[in-house]
C-alpha cells in the first residue's frame, strides 16, 4: 500500500512539472466607452487605463481571477460616425473604478514551465462592481452637479497569454463590460431647484459599454501539490 501511495505522489507531482498555482501582476493599455454619446466602436481605445491582477490556477485548463481596474471613460460626438451626433457636438468624461472576480479557461493546457504548454488563448467571464460620477441635480446656475455611485457590470473578453522569461508571463486581452446602468454619460432628466426639468436624456434606451484593450505582465510562484484533473 506504501508502495502505491509514493508512487502516486511521485506521478502527481512529475505530472504538473513544477507548475506555478499564483500569479500576481499589473496591466497598462487603453478604455473606452460605447453608449449615447460619441463613437459606436467597440473596440477604439481612447484612454490610458490600467490595474492589478491576481490569478489562481486551478488546473491547466482553468485559472480563478481577480482585478482592479482604473478605467478613464470619454465620450465625444466630434469621433462619430453617425451625422446626427456630429452635429450635436457633445463630449462628457468620467472615471471608472471596478473589482472584478470570474474565471479564465484556456484553450490549451496551460503550464509556463514545460515549453510545449506555454501559450494558449483563452476566454473570460467575470462579475464587477464599479464606482463613477453620476448627476444627482442642476444648481441654480445651471450646472451639473455630480456624486460618486455604485453599479455592477458584467464583463466577458478574450486573449492570449505565455511565457516571458523565467517565472515572467505576459497576456494580450480585450475585456468588454455590460454596465447594469445607462448614465455613465451624465444622460437622463434631471431637475433644477425651481423643479424646472433640464433633459440630458439624448434617445438612448441601451445600458452603457465600457472596454479595456492592453496587456499584463504577471509573476508566477507557488507549487501545488496536485492539479486538479481537467478532464
Amino acid at each position: 500500500m506504501k508502495k502505491h501511495i509514493l508512487s502516486l505522489l511521485f506521478t502527481c507531482i512529475t505530472s504538473i512539472s513544477f507548475s506555478q498555482i499564483h500569479e500576481i501582476g499589473f496591466f497598462v493599455g487603453g478604455s473606452n466607452y460605447v453608449g449615447d454619446i460619441g463613437s459606436t466602436s467597440y473596440i477604439s481605445p481612447n484612454s490610458i487605463a490600467g490595474g492589478l491582477i491576481y490569478k489562481y490556477n486551478y488546473n491547466p485548463r482553468m485559472a480563478f481571477r481577480g482585478t482592479y481596474s482604473y478605467l478613464p471613460t470619454e465620450g465625444d460626438d466630434a469621433n462619430a460616425s453617425n451625422p446626427y451626433r456630429e452635429q450635436r457636438g457633445i463630449s462628457f468624461t468620467n472615471t471608472i473604478h471596478e473589482l472584478a472576480i470570474g474565471l479564465e479557461y484556456n484553450f490549451f493546457e496551460y503550464n509556463i514551465s514545460e515549453h510545449k504548454t506555454s501559450f494558449t488563448p483563452y476566454i473570460l467571464v467575470e462579475a464587477a462592481a464599479f464606482s463613477y460620477k453620476k448627476p444627482e441635480r442642476i444648481d441654480l446656475n445651471g450646472d451639473v452637479i455630480l456624486r460618486n455611485s455604485i453599479s455592477y457590470a458584467l464583463p466577458f473578453g478574450l486573449g492570449i497569454k505565455g511565457l516571458l522569461s523565467g517565472n515572467l508571463a505576459y497576456a494580450v486581452e480585450t475585456k468588454f463590460r455590460y454596465a447594469l446602468v445607462d448614465d455613465i454619460d451624465y444622460t437622463g432628466p434631471y431637475y433644477a431647484p425651481n423643479n424646472t426639468a433640464i433633459n440630458l436624456d439624448f434617445g438612448g434606451s441601451q445600458n452603457d459599454w465600457y472596454m479595456f484593450t492592453g496587456i499584463s505582465i504577471v509573476y508566477t510562484f507557488g507549487r501545488p501539490a496536485c492539479y486538479t484533473d481537467a478532464r
